[in-house]
């Protein structure tokens, strides 16, 4: 990280980005007021920092010794503004304020009036995101893959669905992008990419999702530690975009026995996330849990730990999903799911 004074000229502020790419690195801008801090994106193993200290216009240049550098902690004055934390706004929601946000859809979308159903019954509920499944990553090759596999034509129909249902009830869209070839398509419709768990680790997906220059939620693969989920976030804000969600959606429960919940949601994540970056954290009971009737007691938790957002995937009629039904509730449910974490939320506001 280079600061540089205050009022430093165009000139210098050029000369200290030279000598960055001299070293074969790139260079991030953050421009607030009159100051500039120019981070370093690239291997620094073996740069000799007194190249940038003695430019003109350099007030200091220190290294982070943590590998996820752009989104951590140390940042947070460049990118998560006074109060050290990022808010993203997508539309008039603000993830990442005060107020816990509520993403809500089906896990995938079957047909037009099907989603604009729980559209509107989901807005009535009190979510603020809605969310729809077209490409479903799925582990058997005979499962159903979402309508986004069925033809290109069939992709962008479902996708026009979902843009046309955020805008008839007043809701940002989100749904995930399963390939680096679908990043242009998908971001012509919604206003958030999902980078779901089992792309967590594919780099030119990031970073093709980055320069789309939307906000990102990005999931935490399920065998992912808390420094290795953040060193591939890094790679989104490697390309300029620090719109990030990070979300936990659960981890590979340990011991021996039957396991009564399809992953453990790591609470503990919320609070060291949040110490560790300035960014938002999501959390998903849904594949959290895999049980509907677990979503209501790990959503208050994951509020309680302090989850800036919920992601809970929601049915008209949960069992006749073709994906996951075990695990989302009704819009009846969700209400009032949502209702008791803002109550939830307003009780710890009062005691603080």
């Amino acid at each position: 990280m280079i600061i540089m004074e205050t009022g430093a000229s165009e000139s210098d502020i050029a000369a200290v980005i030279a000598e960055v790419r001299k070293h074969g690195l790139r260079s991030d801008i953050v421009r607030e007021n009159a100051s500039t801090v120019i981070n370093v994106v690239g291997d620094q193993s073996g740069v000799p920092f007194a190249a940038f200290a003695g430019l003109p216009g350099v007030r200091q240049a220190e290294r982070i010794e943590k590998p996820y550098r752009l989104i951590n902690r140390e940042c947070a004055r460049e990118y998560g503004g006074d109060t050290g934390r990022r808010v993203i706004h997508v539309g008039d929601v603000a993830i990442g304020g005060d107020e816990p946000v509520f993403i809500a859809g089906p896990c995938a979308v079957q047909s037009r009036q099907q989603l604009f159903d729980i559209a509107e019954q989901v807005k009535t509920a009190g979510a603020h995101i809605l969310r729809g499944g077209i490409f479903k990553p799925r582990s058997s090759v005979h499962s159903f893959q979402g309508l986004g596999s069925v033809s290109p034509e069939q992709a962008e129909e479902a996708l026009s669905w979902l843009r046309e249902a955020g805008d008839a009830f007043g809701m940002p869209v989100i749904t995930e992008v399963r390939g680096e070839t679908q990043v242009d398509l998908v971001a012509r419709y919604v206003d958030i990419l999902q980078i779901g768990t089992r792309n967590m680790y594919d780099q030119d997906l990031l970073a093709a999702a980055g320069r789309k220059k939307k906000p990102v939620l990005f999931k935490r693969h399920f065998g992912a530690g808390i420094e290795e989920f953040l060193s591939f976030a890094e790679y989104i804000a490697a390309e300029g975009n620090r719109d990030i969600m990070l979300c936990e959606r659960g981890i590979l429960p340990l011991g021996k026995g039957k396991s009564y919940t399809r992953y453990t949601l790591d609470l503990a994540s919320i609070p060291v996330l949040q110490q560790e970056s300035y960014l938002p954290v999501v959390v998903d009971p849904s594949h959290a849990t895999g049980r509907r009737d677990l979503i209501g007691p790990m959503s208050r938790a994951a509020v309680a730990a302090g989850a800036n957002a919920l992601m809970i995937e929601t049915h008209t009629d949960p069992d006749t999903s073709p994906v996951d039904a075990a695990q989302m509730i009704t819009p009846d449910e969700l209400k009032e799911v949502i209702s008791s974490c803002r109550r939830l939320r307003n009780i710890e506001t009062a005691v603080i």
